[in-house]
């Protein structure tokens, strides 16, 4: 940890190592998917999510990326309910909808209040509406768009790492107590949460990073979180890459990931989900890799744990 000595964790560092931004239309959003989720029913059905274009987040994570796809500006009102709109028109049905901005969906900067009656509107028929939110958006605004859609709302809030000298190192922004808090105030309100969890975020070994994964993943059901999505933390970000090169951060194994996902179902305290986009970043054997992301992805339809991998890489 000496070398992090010289090394001042702020908004001006992470963000003197950007590169440039994606070019993006704020009439569109920049990408929209439908997968397949186990819901709270014990069925595995469809999930419409939208990655919305919109203003970059006010807080610089030290190992976030999703500013690539932002704007520098807050979008006028009627261009985030037409991304949405644009998008419910071509999307199959689904009963559940992830409305994701990179950012926090309460951030004024990011979703124009004004605009939200009308993604209320478009809203109609979903069951459940899933939007993310830093803790320091979560208020009035959540309850008043709870009242507005017609489906259960949850919130999305990034809890990343409950080892607190790490968590201040993200320059997250946020304390355990605001998490925390954030959840009491959503659960007394009838508004349900998950979390994301970092596996191996910068300045832990592998060993740590399973450890610290599965104390955030005892911590955030300990507060009444009903969902937790482990994300494996991956380079790119300028930042990431400048840490890598001091030594300070290497992704975790694709092996970590299915303990921690195990550990996390066993639990039986609530859905336990592993993040799988690009997992081929985190396998260095190409004989298991596919049969060990066919389980993880298995792992999440079923929340039950399926027989382990035997390959010569262990």
């Amino acid at each position: 940890m000496n070398d992090n000595d010289e090394i001042r964790i702020s908004d001006r560092w992470i963000m003197s190592w950007r590169g440039e931004k994606n070019i993006v239309d704020p009439s569109r959003p920049y990408s929209w998917i439908v997968e397949k989720e186990f819901a709270t029913s014990g069925s595995v059905e469809d999930v419409l999510t939208i990655f919305l274009t919109n203003r970059e987040c006010p807080f610089h994570c030290l190992m976030c990326d999703l500013w690539k796809n932002t704007t520098d500006f807050t979008l006028s009102d009627g261009l985030i309910s037409g991304q949405i709109e644009w998008v419910l028109n071509q999307a199959p049905d689904t009963k559940h909808i992830k409305l994701y901005n990179s950012g926090s969906f309460f951030d004024p900067g990011a979703i124009p209040p004004g605009e939200h009656k009308k993604i209320a509107s478009l809203l109609n028929g979903f069951n459940t509406v899933i939007v993310e939110s830093h803790p320091a958006f979560i208020g009035k605004e959540c309850l008043e768009f709870r009242d507005a859609i017609r489906a259960d709302l949850q919130v999305a809030i990034g809890l990343e790492c409950v080892n607190i000298n790490i968590l201040e190192k993200l320059n997250k922004r946020m304390t355990l107590d605001d998490f925390t808090g954030s959840v009491n105030f959503l659960l007394d309100n009838d508004i349900f949460t998950r979390a994301f969890i970092l596996l191996r975020p910068p300045f832990l070994s592998e060993r740590d990073g399973i450890f610290w994964a599965e104390r955030s993943i005892d911590f955030a059901f300990d507060a009444g979180v009903e969902c937790c999505v482990i994300i494996p933390v991956r380079g790119g970000n300028g930042a990431m890459n400048k840490l890598a090169e001091k030594g300070l951060f290497n992704p975790p194994d694709i092996k970590s990931l299915e303990k921690v996902l195990e550990y996390g179902i066993e639990k039986q305290a609530g859905r336990v989900f592993a993040d799988t986009w690009d997992l081929n970043l985190f396998s260095m054997c190409d004989l298991c890799h596919t049969e060990r992301t066919d389980r993880i992805s298995g792992m999440n339809l079923s929340q039950r744990i399926l027989p382990g991998i035997t390959c010569k890489c262990k």
